[in-house]
């Protein structure tokens, strides 16, 4: 199930992982996860969705986007931009053919791709939750933070946001980013049944949603 596959990045290509189950079948799916919190919350869910899609006769690639999971690149290096060029380099090694962008994920896809988003989400409301916890966190600590300002600070600066060091780019890339889907299926969650995974507190999986959203991808793709 583990692979790897060659990422640019700031130092030149990297080696990156993903969960693959491939055999070399035609209907080829590259899963591009939700980012930060999401990514842990969603991550179990998803791998049983490829599993339910080997099932179906659907070969199925879960990279790591760089700076994420077991990724060896610095997270405060990336931006919008490199996990685009990453998911369009992730596209091109694995020979997908078809693309599921699940939540935040719908930001940095390959729109060339046909395929799904699940439930795409602005980079406004990401930066927004995120700041919005920051906040908090301070308040509770007895600070007092301004999600204005901590956003204008991370503009020009960069930001650390629920554990996550976020370069001006990303910042700025996040705020003004809305779903790049191009003719791309939109799935909500009532497509899928029960309660968001990507809401709860923990990671966590839902089997009837993973075997949902994969009978929908095998249907539509043919496969």
């Amino acid at each position: 199930m583990p692979a790897t596959w060659p990422c640019p990045g700031p130092s030149g290509i990297a080696d990156e992982y993903a969960v693959v189950f491939d055999r070399g079948r035609a209907g080829r799916l590259l899963i591009v996860p939700p980012l930060f919190e999401e990514m842990n919350r969603t991550r179990r869910m998803l791998i049983e969705t490829q599993r339910e899609l080997d099932g179906l006769g659907v070969d199925s690639m879960l990279p790591d986007l760089p700076g994420c999971n077991e990724s060896g690149q610095a997270f405060s290096a990336q931006s919008l931009g490199s996990w685009r060029d990453a998911m369009a380099a992730a596209a091109r090694h694995f020979a997908a053919t078809h693309v599921l962008a699940v939540r935040g994920g719908a930001l940095v896809f390959p729109t060339s791709l046909p395929g799904w988003v699940l439930e795409p989400q602005k980079g406004s409301s990401i930066l927004r939750q995120l700041l919005r916890a920051r906040v908090l966190s301070a308040k509770e600590a007895g600070r007092e933070e301004s999600s204005t300002d901590l956003l204008e600070h991370g503009r020009n600066h960069g930001l650390e946001l629920a554990g996550y060091r976020l370069s001006a780019a990303l910042v700025a890339g996040l705020d003004a980013a809305v779903p790049q889907d191009e003719g791309q299926v939109v799935l909500r969650q009532a497509n899928l049944g029960g309660s968001a995974l990507w809401l709860r507190s923990e990671p966590g999986e839902d089997s009837a949603q993973s075997a949902n959203l994969a009978r929908i991808i095998a249907l539509d793709e043919g496969g």
